[in-house]
């Protein structure tokens, strides 16, 4: 007998970040089950993958599809946090409650744990972990502030992301690829350094540069706002061109084919990576970092002091041309293998 699955997450919203851990998600599913997934843009979903969806901002919907489904994953990302607002993780415990009540097993697959800021958050998060079923956590500060909640059992791997196929790197002498995005770290001159730094380095290499927004709505406007702005050298404007990317496929045939993958969203950063490409990384988040260091390349944290345009070019540079090992990478593929694993809980 088939099984129905509501999948929860930021789906369909336009984040080819999200459209990767969804796809790996449903290539980890069971044979047993049909998936139900939250999503946005629903018709964006059902023609890229093939599931039926139900409208992920109506509450009313969601708990309708849950009453229909047999079990709810809460599907990578990090759902239980409340930097979004209050209201979102009342939201998401408000589900687990009520497929509890019902009977139904709650998996949390691949998920990030906090911030929680609030001590009612952290109270909140507190009662809800003994009502899980089973749990995989996607980074070890994750599965540690589970620990610190009272979880019994923490078990972590890295982001599910890495299940997705490798590819075969093209791009030895490929253009320079950044996948930015806006932050509170970079407001007004203090992008210059970075961009300065960019430019130098595709000068002195004699090298494209390829901007692909990562989040349609965030990312597609940074490279014309800083242009407006005027904090592009000249060299690195005439050098730019945007490039979009509809799909993580898409993204990869970008990344395969590059020099050097510039990111600062965490799954570009997979997702170059796995692509066989060089990677660098721009750190306005813990997460990335860790994913950094886990695949040991260069990063800049924006949270600590700006480095000098100097050391960003040479730091580029040494990454440039040059892929990460290929054990380290076969390394973090295995890892992700655990995730898998969550899922037996919903075979028959």
């Amino acid at each position: 007998m088939t099984k129905t699955v509501l999948l929860c997450g930021y789906y369909g919203e336009h984040n080819l970040g999200d459209d990767a851990l969804l796809a790996a998600l449903l290539q980890q599913l069971p044979a047993s089950t049909s998936a139900l997934v939250t999503a946005f843009d629903r018709a964006d979903v059902e023609a890229r993958h093939g599931v039926a969806t139900v409208q992920r901002r109506s509450p009313r919907d969601v708990l309708s599809a849950l009453r229909r489904a047999d079990a709810l994953v809460f599907g990578g990302g990090s759902l239980l946090q409340d930097s979004t607002s209050f209201q979102s993780l009342l939201y998401y415990a408000a589900l687990i409650a009520a497929a509890r009540l019902q009977g139904k097993p709650v998996l949390l697959w691949a998920q990030g744990l906090g911030p929680l800021r609030r001590r009612r958050s952290r109270a909140l998060v507190r009662a809800l972990l003994p009502w899980l079923t089973a749990v995989t956590w996607r980074d070890a500060d994750s599965a540690t502030l589970a620990t610190q909640l009272g979880a019994a059992k923490a078990d972590h791997a890295v982001d599910a992301v890495w299940s997705l196929p490798r590819e075969q790197w093209l791009g030895q002498g490929g253009a320079i690829v950044v996948c930015w995005r806006p932050t509170d770290w970079l407001a007004g001159e203090r992008w210059s350094p970075y961009l300065q730094a960019l430019a130098q380095l595709a000068e002195v290499h004699n090298r494209e540069v390829l901007w692909v927004p990562f989040h349609r709505e965030q990312d597609q406007t940074l490279l014309a706002a800083l242009l407006a702005e005027g904090y592009v050298p000249e060299g690195l404007r005439q050098r730019s061109r945007q490039v979009e990317a509809t799909s993580p496929r898409e993204a990869m045939a970008v990344f395969r084919s590059a020099g050097l993958v510039i990111a600062m969203r965490l799954h570009a950063l997979i997702l170059g990576a796995l692509s066989g490409a060089p990677v660098a990384a721009l750190s306005y988040d813990p997460k990335v970092k860790a994913c950094a260091d886990q695949i040991g390349c260069p990063c800049a944290d924006l949270a600590s002091p700006h480095p000098s345009v100097e050391d960003l070019s040479q730091q580029w540079s040494s990454a440039l041309d040059q892929p990460p090992g290929s054990s380290r990478l076969a390394e973090l593929v295995a890892a992700a293998a655990q995730h898998r694993e969550l899922l037996r809980y919903l075979e028959d």
